[in-house]
């Protein structure tokens, strides 16, 4: 691992490191430079098979260069990470394929690093950046999607301490081909609905675990339903103290909206990036009053990514806040106006793709695809990742301090709501 001169000195056993280890808070952009030219020049990313070099980046501490030394990092601020990835792609580095496990390393794994024990981030959090475990969610559910507290997967213990779990969940993305899956379930339904919510991983691959995929606008699969029947979970595997899941679910949930709407793009890399291309490709399609759309959607576009970067900084400081539902807001509301901007664009053309049906995640493929796939596909950012409706209710309590909504069941048992 990579926190001196040496290039391999050893790991830790994946607790967060005590005060021998040096502050890495103090490196700048050229230290992390001079570190991945080190490792490159031990490591040839050409000749390296692609998980050796993998798993020697991750050892190294330049996976996720924010992370604690031992888990993939060297505890520098979270800003550096960028110059590390541009170091190894302009090297040919192979990368971890992030579009593949966007969930495992947007959600699982802050989680995994803010609530899980030494022993959990020390299994967990390698093979995840590795990409050799994919991971999914498993939180909303037929009944319960806005108002993820009320749901009804139950945990119960058995006699050995360890947990059975029955249930079903919904809009599931990557479910059929993840290893692991972050799970909310209801331990105690005698207390009202948050504070009886406990926090799992749950093997994927364990009997009772069933896949089953859901058709979607665009002609894919993205996304599943799974059931789950007397599950067994072992107790190794909670996250967060019993009773505490609604604490770590929202940790999650923060860290998934941050991971949508302030995602890191250069200018005119994400969503303005094929309106823009085709604006300058077609002069023929231009009117004047595309032209002022056009105008107004890429200033839109550039105020959001610069407010991704400055959301991205403020995490330096610690977990994120609710000012990644505001981000998500935006990216919904704009990615869906920006792509019927280019449909209009496109002409009698604007609606015509590819058959896709490869059940992959949709975020790793959107702006590599046409402006017709990408009109549909927009339809359900503002649904995805919390409805903008439910986020502009946590952006009114919580960062503008607005009087929030009665809450009629806060205080009821669970088991005496009506469902």
């Amino acid at each position: 691992m990579l926190d001196g001169p040496e290039l391999n000195a050893p790991v830790s056993d994946g607790s967060v490191p005590d005060g021998s280890v040096p502050d890495g808070s103090a490196l700048t952009a050229g230290d992390i430079r001079d570190r991945v030219r080190q490792f490159l020049a031990a490591t040839n990313p050409v000749s390296t098979p692609r998980q050796d070099f993998l798993h020697a980046r991750f050892d190294a501490g330049l996976a996720w260069v924010h992370y604690p030394p031992g888990l993939g990092g060297l505890g520098a601020p979270r800003a550096l990470q960028v110059v590390a990835d541009t170091e190894f792609a302009a090297a040919g580095a192979p990368d971890n394929d992030p579009g593949g496990n966007a969930i495992g390393l947007g959600m699982a794994a802050p989680t995994i690093l803010a609530f899980g024990s030494g022993k959990q981030r020390k299994r967990w959090l390698r093979p995840l950046w590795t990409g050799e475990e994919i991971w999914c969610q498993l939180f909303s559910e037929p009944g319960a999607g806005s108002d993820l507290a009320s749901l009804g997967t139950r945990a119960v213990r058995d006699p050995g301490g360890d947990w059975v779990v029955s249930g079903q969940k919904v809009w599931t993305s990557l479910a059929h081909q993840a290893r692991w899956a972050i799970l909310v379930a209801r331990t105690d339904p005698d207390v009202p609905k948050h504070r009886g919510l406990s926090y799992f991983a749950l093997d994927m691959t364990a009997p009772g675990v069933e896949v089953r995929p859901l058709r979607q606008l665009t002609g894919e699969a993205e996304f599943n339903e799974v059931f789950i029947t007397d599950v067994h979970i072992p107790d190794a595997d909670r996250i967060g103290e019993v009773g505490d899941g609604w604490k770590v679910a929202t940790g999650t949930l923060m860290n998934e909206r941050v991971a949508i709407g302030g995602m890191s793009m250069p200018r005119e890399g994400g969503m303005i990036g094929g309106a823009a291309r085709a604006w300058r490709e077609h002069p023929e399609r231009r009117t004047p009053g595309l032209h002022d759309r056009m105008l107004r959607l890429w200033a839109e576009a550039e105020i959001a990514r610069l407010a991704g970067l400055r959301l991205r900084q403020q995490l330096a400081a610690g977990q994120p806040g609710p000012e990644g539902s505001a981000a998500k807001i935006v990216f919904a509301r704009l990615n869906q106006e920006i792509s019927g901007f280019e449909v209009e664009l496109a002409g009698a053309e604007g609606l015509r793709y590819d058959d896709w049906t490869m059940r992959r995640p949709a975020h790793a493929d959107f702006f590599g695809r046409g402006p017709g796939y990408r009109y549909l596909r927009a339809k359900g950012n503002s649904i995805e990742g919390g409805t903008s409706e439910i986020l502009r209710n946590i952006v009114a309590e919580r960062v503008l301090g607005l009087p929030s909504e009665p809450r009629v069941d806060k205080d009821v048992p669970w088991k005496d709501l009506p469902r």
